[in-house]
């Protein structure tokens, strides 16, 4: 095997951390007169990622970093370049389909819990990634998703009839949260009851993955275990009683040879309940805390609602509540405006930073919830583009108007150096947002 071209470390899960999450951290140096420190996972850089941002769009937009592991890295930067990785297919999700078969017949076995992970349509890429996305597609389209508007506007107002006479709410876990958890536990069939299961499961696993040195990780890979355990168990009682839910649906798929493992299933079913709600949840989280530390922003979209879906655009590209993209890997040598990636080298592209690259985006790194041309990409872009992006979108636009509409006094409850945002590269996002308000007449 080439070691010199993937670097694989003798413990095999290490080599599978490095190649599925490429998020093991490190320091680079990216300005080689002052040798100043880029440190992605320091409280500096979690609290403001933009400064470093802007830095490496000036200086180094297609960056290559070695991490911890011993593993190459680039970050690409610059919308232009993030779009055009993202959308060619020489840059490949599966790290299977960038090395050869020799190199591939020698790998370790996998980690049976990651082996679960891998199996849907974020790390595949063609004809799998196709037949994987299109078994859940209809679900997603836009037709489908307006039907749920009555449902999720009654949501919220049950969520805020719970809060409003008592003047204080941690919005994240009152509010952001259990919106879309409710709503993708009803789509899929899942007990609303065990809504908070998943949001410790989720947190172990986006923070965990993002954040560690080595691998295994225990609390993310006992999270893992536990949450795919449940699907287990879920997935023998649809089986008995099938429903008219998601689940169900996948389950008939799978019964009828529609191309679907136990595995895959298990590996759906995980994905869309982690990203059926961590993009919301962030969302939600993100705009409101945005509005307030803009009055001006704020009093233009409570006088004007109509405003609600440009804001959101808006708080997609301001703060976006996805980063990173998940690791790609190149297929054959790359060359990208004028920097040459070489064969089987991981490639992440930081959509927080193409979404505040000032060639694209006009004073990009001012909040104007009444920005016309808003072309960002913080659902990602081409065949990976995000299926559940309209369920976001709608989910955001129902929470946060209907929020400012019952909760017209809303203000912090701390002052913004107190609030704390969670570690990890790939998700931004707040660990929550204390706020107080006076109750509506």
């Amino acid at each position: 095997m080439d070691q010199t071209r993937l670097r694989l470390k003798p413990n095999p899960s290490a080599a599978y951390k490095s190649f599925i999450t490429g998020s093991a951290s490190f320091n680079t140096e990216y300005d080689m007169d002052t040798k100043e420190q880029v440190d992605m996972f320091s409280s500096a850089f979690t609290a403001n990622p933009y400064t470093t941002y802007a830095h490496l769009h000036k200086n180094a937009p297609i960056y290559r970093v070695m991490q911890s592991n011993g593993q190459p890295l680039w970050l690409i930067t610059l919308y232009e370049d993030a779009i055009t990785v993202l959308k060619d297919p020489r840059f490949v999700k599966d790290f299977r389909n960038a090395i050869t078969p020799e190199q591939l017949a020698e790998l370790p076995p996998n980690e049976p819990t990651l082996e679960i992970m891998e199996r849907n349509m974020i790390e595949s890429d063609p004809p799998n990634h196709t037949r994987l996305r299109g078994l859940v597609s209809k679900a997603f389209t836009l037709r489908q998703i307006e039907q749920l508007e009555p449902r999720i506007q009654e949501i919220a107002e049950e969520l805020l009839d719970a809060v409003q006479d008592k003047g204080s709410m941690e919005l994240i876990s009152e509010y952001a949260f259990p919106l879309p958890m409710i709503v993708i536990s009803e789509m899929l069939g899942i007990p609303n009851e065990d809504r908070d299961k998943f949001h410790q499961w989720s947190k172990a696993l986006v923070e965990g993955l993002s954040i560690m040195n080595t691998y295994p990780d225990k609390t993310a890979l006992a999270a893992a275990a536990e949450f795919f355990d449940y699907i287990r168990a879920l997935l023998d009682e649809r089986r008995m009683t099938p429903s008219n839910n998601l689940i169900s649906a996948l389950i008939l798929a799978e019964e009828q040879g529609d191309k679907l493992t136990e595995d895959e299933l298990i590996s759906m079913i995980y994905l869309l309940i982690l990203a059926g709600h961590e993009t919301t949840v962030n969302l939600i989280g993100n705009g409101i805390l945005a509005l307030l530390q803009h009055p001006d922003q704020l009093a233009q979209l409570k006088n004007n609602p109509s405003l609600i879906k440009s804001a959101v655009e808006e708080f997609l590209r301001y703060e976006s509540s996805v980063q990173t993209t998940t690791s790609r890997y190149t297929k054959e040598d790359v060359e990208i405006s004028g920097q040459v990636i070489p064969k089987g080298e991981q490639v992440l592209v930081v959509l927080g930073a193409a979404n505040h690259d000032p060639t694209q985006f006009d004073k990009a790194n001012e909040l104007d919830i009444t920005r016309e041309i808003n072309q960002h990409i913080a659902f990602g872009y081409g065949i990976h583009h995000c299926l559940g992006a309209p369920l976001a979108r709608l989910e955001g636009q129902i929470a946060i108007n209907t929020l400012l509409r019952r909760l017209p006094n809303l203000q912090l409850a701390v002052t913004p150096e107190e609030l704390r945002w969670r570690s990890g590269l790939n998700i931004r996002g707040l660990q929550a947002l204390p706020v107080r308000f006076k109750c509506s007449v």
